[in-house]
Formats: structure tokens, sequence, C-alpha cells
């Protein structure tokens, strides 16, 4: 099954302490100069959690959005994964 892109609101996702923990400001950095010159390629990855969405995979590619000021971001919406 294709699944498609949407824009999620930047403020409304929400960033795991574990997955936060990883960031690498030079490779955000780095990222949104790409994302400037030619666009997002590939979309984040976020779980609906009531109101907000969480982040599943794409914490660069959401800081470097967010470092340009940017509202929404192209995401895939992914099923929280089974315990």
């Amino acid at each position: 099954m294709l699944m498609k892109t949407v824009p999620v609101p930047v403020d409304q996702i929400y960033v795991p302490a574990q997955l936060r923990r990883t960031l690498d400001p030079e490779k955000v950095q780095r990222l949104a100069e790409d994302i400037l010159s030619a666009g997002q390629k590939t979309p984040i990855q976020v779980r609906r959690d009531g109101e907000r969405f969480v982040l599943v995979t794409g914490l660069h590619r959401l800081e470097a959005m967010r470092a340009l000021g940017e509202s929404a971001i192209e995401s895939l919406i992914v099923r929280a994964r089974r315990k």
C-alpha cells in the first residue's frame, strides 16, 4: 500500500526525550541548507496521539524545517507499534 504524505503543523509535533538526545546541530544546519536549495526530499514519520503528533523518524529534518521558520512539514502518518 502506497502511503500519501500530508503537511503536519510543526508546532503540533512532540519529540520524545530519547530522540531529542540524538540531535546533532551541525546535521540540522546542513539539512536546512539542502532543504533551502532543493526542498524537502524525504517526509518525516509521525503517529497520532490525541490532538498532537509524536515524531517517529526525521528529527533532523523536523529541526531543519523549524530552523527555516516553516510552519508545516511533509509527513507520513504511521500507526503506533503494537506492544
